[in-house]
């Protein structure tokens, strides 16, 4: 922590209990993603006899959600900007629990695919949203913390959804509705829950309605605390226009835009979320009957959650540039491991261990430690849409390696593309050995400084 925050928060003291609780009702979106993201796994085995699916088809539905995504960040980033955060959450939840609803009612595939589309709008509009919200209402000394929330909350939501496919598993061919239709419920709960978040401080300056913003602060923090970050925030609005997708681009925020882009995408090819989404193809590959594939997600989820915790310890502490290099080289060795065990057809126990080491490995890392990054490196003048940019990124990288998986798999066998996986993830390490710079510990308004100067 530098001199000058390390002063400031000598002067203050927070609302601890009034930050969680905002943070983690805004990181319900979270929950959201995390439910989307999950139901697919366990619903897959029952969509294929369903709708008859080839390996094109299963990756195209699969993917729809990230196409959904797309436009959501799109729709979120114009919302965000001109009417604050807390309106594009609520609509994000109104959004995905009448898709949920919609998906479970389908009658053919396209009206399946058309209302995975469209939930995709919504969690694509929450996984732009609660980050950013939860990073502009955060103290900068526990801002890692509290976005790991939303990771935390991801997920809960895909071990919750993942034990209710499991439990849904054995009520016949029509099961994989209940799935779907079981999203209502969160995404309602959210809704009523954004009602009660205030605005964000910095979206209500930017607005000129500082009034607003000082009584938002005083909530969180202490006279000393609004007055400092008032200024802070004032100051890195002097001078701002209304900002455009163009304006991501200029030269003197485009190192940090150009960072999180890559980050963003090199989160998605990775490929640790093709273990997610293709966990009964994966183990289905060595034998595994369909209660062993469901309960493998199940093992998926109970890991994912533990080592989420680990990166919410430790990402204010170690730092993010150190998370981010452990997990790329990590995923690089593990997947060549396990690349080698797929193709040699070794037990679902061996297979199982590797696919759990390498999920423990990415909630300690690039899970959280990348939404982190994504939430906090854009200036404040043009965080909306650089988010929307980085995060489009995302989604498509999602697409891409969501709707190739099957294909690649059925042309080199299941194991052949976790070797591109190995890859991907050295070069990830390369590029975050040598452009990413630490982050912890500094204000939004002393970042903002830090990546004009690199």
């Amino acid at each position: 922590m530098n001199n000058t925050l390390l002063i400031k928060e000598q002067s203050v003291r927070y609302n601890n209990a009034y930050i969680i609780g905002i943070s983690f009702i805004s990181a319900l979106g979270g929950y959201l993603f995390g439910f989307d993201f999950a139901v697919i796994s366990g619903a897959l085995p029952f969509l294929r006899a369903e709708f008859a699916l080839n390996a094109w088809w299963e990756g195209f539905l699969t993917g729809s959600l990230a196409l959904g995504c797309i436009a959501g960040c799109l729709i979120a980033g114009t919302l965000a900007d001109r009417y604050g955060r807390r309106p594009g959450l609520m609509l994000a939840a109104a959004i995905f629990a009448l898709s949920s609803l919609g998906m479970a009612f389908s009658t053919s595939l396209s009206m399946f695919v058309i209302t995975r589309f469209a939930a995709g709008i919504g969690v694509g509009m929450a996984s732009m949203l609660s980050p950013m919200y939860i990073a502009e209402i955060s103290p900068a000394s526990i801002r890692g913390r509290n976005v790991a929330i939303n990771q935390l909350t991801i997920v809960i939501g895909i071990l919750i959804t993942n034990l209710v496919n499991y439990t849904l598993s054995d009520n016949g061919p029509e099961a994989w509705r209940w799935m779907f239709g079981m999203g209502t419920i969160p995404a309602l709960l959210f809704l009523v829950g954004v009602i009660w978040l205030p605005e964000s401080p910095r979206w209500l300056v930017k607005a000129g309605r500082d009034e607003q913003a000082q009584k938002v602060l005083s909530k969180i923090g202490s006279t000393g605390f609004v007055k400092s970050t008032l200024s802070d925030i004032e100051t890195s609005l002097q001078g701002v226009k209304k900002q455009s997708f163009a304006d991501v681009f200029q030269k003197s925020v485009r190192p940090a835009v150009l960072v999180g882009i890559t980050l963003a995408v090199f989160q998605q090819l990775c490929g640790i979320n093709v273990v997610f989404n293709y966990t009964s193809t994966i183990f289905e590959s060595v034998g595994a009957n369909l209660d062993r594939q469901l309960l493998e997600t199940v093992s998926i989820g109970i890991v994912n959650l533990v080592f989420t915790f680990v990166a919410m310890w430790q990402v204010d502490k170690l730092g993010r540039r150190p998370l981010m290099l452990f997990g790329s080289l990590g995923l690089s060795v593990l997947y060549i491991v396990l690349s080698f065990s797929l193709q040699i057809h070794a037990s679902a126990g061996w297979v199982s261990l590797f696919v759990l080491l390498a999920i423990a490995t990415y909630a300690t890392s690039l899970a959280p430690v990348t939404w982190v990054l994504i939430s906090e490196i854009f200036p404040n003048k043009i965080r909306g849409v650089a988010s929307s940019v980085a995060i489009v990124s995302l989604w498509i990288a999602y697409f891409i390696l969501v709707f190739t998986f099957p294909i690649l798999a059925e042309r080199l066998g299941t194991y052949g593309p976790f070797y591109l996986y190995a890859g991907i993830c050295l070069a990830g390490f390369l590029f975050v050995k040598a452009r990413v710079k630490e982050t912890k510990g500094q204000t939004l308004e002393e970042l903002e400084q830090t990546m004009r100067v690199h």
